[in-house]
């Protein structure tokens, strides 16, 4: 009897911590700490490619931290997207906080007051996609957007970015190599623009190493649409809660109550002729070295 349980349990519950290897937990409390948003930094790589945004990170890419993400990525841990999207969470808040902070309070526009964050995660190739079953880090994304509602904060995952082109496997490239790669790989869906006009856009990913890929999505959305939100506020998000509808239609735009936040064709502190723009970005795990932002 005592055998048969253990057959019955181990079809039901996880053999292993990802991160560690401890028996009987998805994730251990001890790698969850880890991945605790209390560990939340700005992350930079060097060198810094152009066009990044400023990115947050939950926690280095290393250890536990690197096992887990990998479990998730390579060996369709799907379980392990719930803890992961709680560490998206907490990047992504971090995020919004410093870009209301660096704003200041006399050039703040009250355009974003009220409207969800969107949150745009990079693309896995359409390759990787089939091998590995799902898209890592538009899954994490759902996860952290659910996370934020449950927090207050209205979200929404906008899955907006596709491929124009194939790429190479980067993970022998440098730097340099990866940038190289990625230049012109990525653009907005046909008619998606307009639904990143209808909050502050956050881009999210799993993992940053070189920062090449989340500088080439930030200038694929840049180039995007022609309204510019670098005069959002993150200052309030009371009350409402959104609903992402993006994994069944990238084109629905709708929310619980029935309102629409902000409307096409008016123009933030950018003025007529800017540009969508991107407040942050946020990241899971971020290299070890990337964390040392205050160099000589």
């Amino acid at each position: 009897m005592r055998g048969w349980w253990q057959d019955l349990t181990d079809l039901v519950l996880p053999g292993e911590c990802a991160g560690c290897g401890r028996p009987r937990a998805v994730l251990c409390a001890q790698c969850r700490a880890v991945l605790s948003a209390a560990a939340v930094s700005r992350v930079r790589p060097v060198p810094e490619p152009p066009g990044l945004p400023v990115v947050h990170a939950a926690a280095r890419y290393a250890d536990e931290v690197r096992a887990t993400l990998l479990a998730h990525k390579e060996r369709g841990a799907l379980a392990l997207a719930a803890p992961l999207g709680v560490a998206l969470a907490g990047a992504v808040m971090a995020g919004l906080q410093g870009a209301s902070a660096s704003v200041g309070a006399g050039m703040v526009s009250s355009r974003w007051s009220g409207a969800p964050v969107l949150l745009v995660p990079v693309p896995s190739g359409r390759r990787a996609v089939r091998a590995r079953g799902h898209d890592p880090a538009r899954r994490i994304a759902l996860a952290a957007a659910g996370r934020l509602r449950g927090s207050g904060i209205p979200a929404r995952v906008l899955g907006v970015l596709r491929q124009k082109r194939a790429v190479a496997d980067q993970s022998r490239l440098n730097s340099s190599q990866r940038q190289g790669n990625l230049a012109g790989a990525l653009a907005v869906a046909p008619g998606a623009a307009r639904l990143l006009c209808e909050g502050p856009v956050v881009l999210v990913d799993d993992v940053m190493t070189t920062g090449a890929s989340l500088a080439e999505a930030a200038r694929a959305v840049r180039a995007a649409g022609p309204i510019s939100n670098a005069g959002w506020t993150a200052a309030v998000y009371e009350g409402e809660t959104w609903e992402s509808r993006e994994e069944q239609n990238v084109g629905s735009t709708r929310e619980r109550t029935g309102r629409r936040p902000g409307r096409p064709g008016i123009a933030g502190a950018g003025g007529a002729g800017g540009v969508v723009d991107v407040v942050c970005a946020a990241v899971v795990a971020a290299s070890p070295e990337s964390f040392q932002i205050n160099r000589n």
